[in-house]
């Protein structure tokens, strides 16, 4: 069983796993909900951060990283991201995506945002970075990433959001928090 937090409207009856491995645990939970009512819900536990991260070179460009997204069953086109341990600092998990994707090395890391994705049904927590201060080194991908890597304008990535040629949630709120900042500087 779950304790629910003390101002916490909700009041969860049973907790039940009902699977999970490496990345996500799956629970079934009965509830009563804010109105009274019973009910259930499914909550999706994930055990890393998501990590995102933009790289900005000296020249205004980017890198997006595309890949065949297995859930999606399609292509799909983001900017550097990926997972962290919970327990690994996530700047940390930051600099070593940045790496493994496109054999980048920053000298600066900053802190841009924070999300929560997907909130109505998991708890999964994304950070959200830019890079500065380029140098490149080797690319060490997943086992199980088979990657195309671009340089871009930044812009040009910006537009990719707008003209929905990126669709990747993490990625588009990155590129968006980056718009942002540069219309009110």
């Amino acid at each position: 069983m779950i304790a629910d937090p003390p101002d916490s409207p909700w009041v969860t009856h049973t907790y039940d796993v009902v699977y999970e491995n490496p990345w996500i645990r799956v629970t079934h939970r009965d509830v009563t909900t804010p109105t009274g009512t019973t009910g259930i819900y499914g909550h999706v536990h994930m055990k890393n951060w998501a990590i995102a991260v933009v790289p900005i070179d000296d020249d205004d460009h980017t890198w997006i990283v595309g890949q065949y997204r297995y859930t999606l069953g399609r292509y799909s086109w983001e900017v550097p991201e990926g997972g962290g341990a919970l327990d690994e600092e996530p700047v940390d998990a930051a600099r070593r995506e940045l790496r493994e994707e496109c054999g980048l090395e920053a000298a600066e890391l900053e802190l841009i945002g924070t999300s929560e994705l997907s909130n109505s049904v998991t708890d999964e927590t994304a950070r959200i970075y830019v890079a500065t201060g380029l140098t490149h080194t080797d690319r060490d991908p997943d086992d199980t990433e088979q990657l195309a890597v671009r340089r871009i304008p930044l812009d040009e990535a910006i537009r990719m959001v707008d003209d929905g040629e990126i669709t990747d949630a993490l990625s588009q709120i990155a590129l968006m928090h980056i718009a942002r900042r540069r219309s009110v500087a």
